[in-house]
């Protein structure tokens, strides 16, 4: 295993990952680093060692800060956050997709006076944002599916949990789903 794919899964000092979406993750040489100025805990490794001439050590694979990182309690209103606020999906048609083809939309068009805003920006399709164009929703009868509305950091990190990253190392799974519901069988 290269060191390149050794990232360490981030915890918080309540052992739950700083951010799900994107995921918390920090770089090996991040890593050791914290781990040298004892600013981290490690709760697993690697099988992948390092060495230097008088020291050796397993690759951290998921670590907990130790002093706690207070979240902000306003989400950046980004492009992407409106995409994740709105699951990636065109609110005017339903329809999932990737976010090179998402577009956001103002619901009242700017040209109509309406706001860059999290109360009036939605995700779109090309095809529904060009058929919307600069019309108000009653106008042409295209309403979102979901109002606009500003999300809290705590309903991103929920809805970020259901899309997780390409990569999941297994020792990460115990810290990332560990306030699931369990199944009873």
């Amino acid at each position: 295993m290269s060191y390149v794919h050794c990232p360490a899964l981030v915890l918080n000092a309540d052992f739950r990952p700083l951010s799900y979406f994107p995921l918390s993750l920090w770089s090996w040489q991040e890593t050791v680093k914290a781990v040298f100025l004892d600013r981290v805990n490690i709760l697993s490794e690697y099988d992948t060692t390092i060495r230097s001439p008088s020291f050796e050590m397993k690759l951290p694979s998921v670590i907990a800060l130790k002093d706690y990182v207070h979240t902000s309690r306003r989400p950046a209103f980004t492009r992407f956050n409106v995409f994740l606020r709105d699951a990636f999906s065109c609110q005017y048609c339903g329809d999932q997709f990737p976010t090179h083809e998402l577009t956001f939309d103002h619901v009242i068009p700017r040209s109509r006076g309406g706001r860059t805003s999290w109360e009036n920006v939605v995700t779109a399709c090309s095809c529904c944002n060009l058929r919307k164009g600069s019309h108000l929703p009653r106008e042409i009868r295209m309403f979102p599916l979901e109002p606009a509305q500003e999300p809290s950091t705590h309903f991103l990190q929920e809805r970020g949990r259901r899309f997780p990253p390409n990569f999941l190392h297994e020792s990460w799974r115990d810290f990332l789903y560990w306030d699931s519901e369990l199944d009873v069988g």
